[in-house]
């Protein structure tokens, strides 16, 4: 198929509209624009802040930050999470740490090197300007954590202590042995209850967000479900800001926790904010590989790990049965140190996942051989796993001081296998991890709905195609703590907005879409349970967009995800009813949702024929068989608008301007 083929194919899934180039972003240096949308920014005087309601939408690192700072600004703040308590926001299961450009080691860091490793590491596609402002601020963050009692960890002098992480060649993650992200999130949490105990933030735990409320153009409510009574009832604010994470749970195996979801967003994508760059979805490369068809959830073994540990597999196909500790150094092969001898084994991670499929590929992966079946329908046995070993580590810092580093970790593994990393080397495959993609935001977080504002996982905006590790924290807090609280004033000030009730058309309209689509589902009374088909939804996406996308592929996935959604629609069965706490019917509309997102995405990474980070075409690649970007067509963002069930998407495009980096084609080695 010739080029102009291929773009027709494409094409045919969506239109193209018009382009957007406002993104708020101040003119003048880089270095100054933060300090300059700051001042520039309307402010609101705190006894008017007292007349202002903001709702926000999850307590993790984003959410909880944001309600707390904003909350003691002296705004009401009303809190929603789905969760029994804001501590078990998935933030918590972060563990190898947080990027700051604070030059504790003297290795040359600073935030041009943040924000240049961070551009880079995204593959150039990422908003120079929302990128500069994290690097800017991420020193910020550890000194509000580091006062709020976070444990980092520390040198023997007590100065805090840093490592490497993927792709950078310097030591700036700082981190709490591996429970990174418990220890920020408990930080954030206690500022949360303060603010809870203070009057100023009301807490609402076991409320899933099921619509939003959009008045004369604006956000200005949610509707809730209150998961233990069933009741769907309304709320009002001044604005609306989602913090609900990323959507990996798409591929129903990853390493999210397995309540993580798109609906919060999906509502609001359906009532008119962009969506940007769904395809973008990131491959962990240190997973416990799957184990088995019944398996639910992956557990992620931290990137940390790469600073000590070595990744290799057999030379030797025939090696792959043995007992690692049998196979001399001879016959080891250290790929990521081989073919990356810059970088070795910290290269970023979409890189070190393509090699580990690549070398599995080969038949030189370890672990138990398992049945695939391929695009063509062709059956094989094969290997997924890769060893991760810390031996060289063990001699040359001793054991207790590699448990010093990665303890937690190690038992964890144990638990999980029943092998002692001290002893046998790791298995790790990659598994979905983080979706560099979300709703479209501007310079002020603001999506493409006034007054509806995204942070965190949840927006699109810092990593381009790909996420150097120890970056997600750093974007949640930097949101939460530091952007969020200094923009949404900007609008704020206009307020207080129009009084909106129960009573107005728009408010009984979304309650009316809850609630209908509530009856719906419980209405089907098929024969398939929910997880069944989020199975197989996530087979068709791991397959066809998964680590790999081709267009033959990707075609085929939109097709077959389209006839699994009809038949979700006819033959799903949700037992239970809507006003009593049922599991069922909760993942049942988070599922439909996931449904309209899997075809989007597919749609966006078939338009987008090209190869970069995350998003690896493999119709477009080097010598060497490295991702191959094409600047001159696909150096923009893809925000997408939603036009109507089973009408097609609207393509709009921010182009990506490159003022004070040198796009060029991004090198490891």
């Amino acid at each position: 198929m010739s080029a102009t083929e291929t773009r027709d194919a494409a094409s045919s899934y969506f239109t193209v509209g018009a382009e957007i180039h406002d993104s708020k972003a101040p003119a003048g240096p880089i270095e100054r624009k933060w300090q300059k949308r700051q001042f520039e920014a309307k402010l609101v005087n705190p006894s008017n802040r007292r007349k202002l309601t903001v709702i926000m939408v999850g307590t993790g690192l984003a959410g909880g930050a944001a309600a707390a700072t904003l909350g003691e600004a002296g705004y009401n703040v009303l809190n929603f999470c789905y969760q029994d308590s804001p501590r078990r926001a998935h933030s918590i299961a972060a563990q190898g740490g947080i990027n700051a450009a604070k030059n504790y080691r003297n290795d040359n860091d600073s935030v041009q090197r943040l924000f240049y490793d961070t551009v880079k590491g995204g593959d150039y596609r990422a908003r120079e300007t929302n990128v500069y402002r994290l690097a800017e601020v991420s020193a910020n963050i550890i000194d509000q954590c580091v006062a709020q009692g976070v444990p980092f960890a520390r040198e023997y002098g007590g100065l805090l202590d840093t490592r490497s992480f993927g792709g950078v060649q310097v030591q700036r993650t700082f981190y709490a042995r591996g429970q990174t992200g418990q220890q920020l999130l408990i930080g954030a949490y206690q500022a949360l209850e303060r603010q809870v105990n203070a009057g100023t933030v009301q807490m609402h735990t076991r409320h899933e967000m099921v619509e939003l409320i959009v008045v004369d153009g604006r956000a200005r409510g949610i509707v809730t479900r209150d998961m233990v009574t069933g009741a769907v009832e309304p709320w009002f604010g001044d604005a609306v800001v989602l913090a609900t994470g990323g959507y990996g749970n798409v591929f129903f195996l990853s390493t999210n926790a397995m309540g993580c979801n798109v609906t919060a967003n999906w509502r609001a994508h359906r009532k008119g904010a962009y969506f940007g760059n769904p395809c973008y979805t990131q491959i962990h490369p240190t997973c416990i590989p799957v184990h088995g068809d019944t398996q639910s959830k992956l557990t992620l073994m931290s990137e940390s790990l790469r600073n000590d540990g070595r990744i290799w597999v057999p030379k030797r196909a025939e090696d792959c049965v043995k007992d690692p500790r049998d196979i001399p150094e001879q016959d080891r092969d250290y790929y990521l140190e081989r073919i990356y001898p810059a970088f070795g084994n910290l290269v970023p991670r979409d890189i070190a996942s393509r090699q580990a499929k690549y070398m599995c590929d080969e038949g030189r992966g370890v672990g138990p051989a398992v049945a695939e079946v391929d695009r063509d329908g062709n059956q094989r046995q094969v290997r997924r796993g890769v060893y991760l070993d810390f031996s060289d580590a063990i001699g040359r810092l001793g054991r207790d001081a590699v448990a010093s580093r990665y303890g937690n970790l190690f038992d964890m593994y144990a638990q999980i296998t029943g092998e002692n990393p001290s002893e046998t080397p790791m298995r790790i495959y990659p598994a979905v991890h983080y979706t560099m993609g979300g709703l479209w935001v501007d310079y002020d977080l603001m999506s493409s709905i006034p007054g509806l504002y995204v942070g965190g996982e949840a927006n699109f905006s810092d990593h381009g195609a790909n996420r150097l590790g120890a970056s997600a924290l750093m974007q949640g807090l930097s949101d939460g703590y530091f952007v969020l609280p200094n923009t949404i004033n900007d609008y704020l000030a206009a307020g207080p907005f129009p009084p909106v009730d129960a009573s107005t058309p728009e408010t009984v309209a979304a309650v009316d879409q809850a609630k209908g689509r509530i009856e719906r589902l419980l209405a089907i009374k098929g024969s398939r349970s929910v997880d069944s088909f989020h199975k197989e939804l996530g087979s068709i996406m791991w397959e066809y967009c998964g680590m790999e996308r081709n267009e033959r592929g990707l075609m085929t996935a939109i097709e077959k995800i389209r006839d699994l959604r009809q038949q979700f629609w006819s033959d799903v069965k949700v037992t239970g009813q809507s006003q009593d706490l049922n599991q069922a019917l909760e993942r049942a509309g988070r599922v439909a949702d996931f449904m309209e997102l899997a075809e989007l995405m597919c749609v966006d990474a078939l338009h987008r024929r090209e190869s970069c980070g995350g998003h690896f075409r493999s119709e477009s690649q080097t010598e060497d068989g490295e991702a191959l970007r094409h600047d001159d067509e696909y150096a923009y963002v893809a925000a997408w608008e939603y036009t109507g069930e089973g009408a097609k998407p609207i393509l709009h495009k921010e182009p990506l301007v490159y003022e004070f980096i040198e796009l060029k084609q991004r090198s490891y080695k």
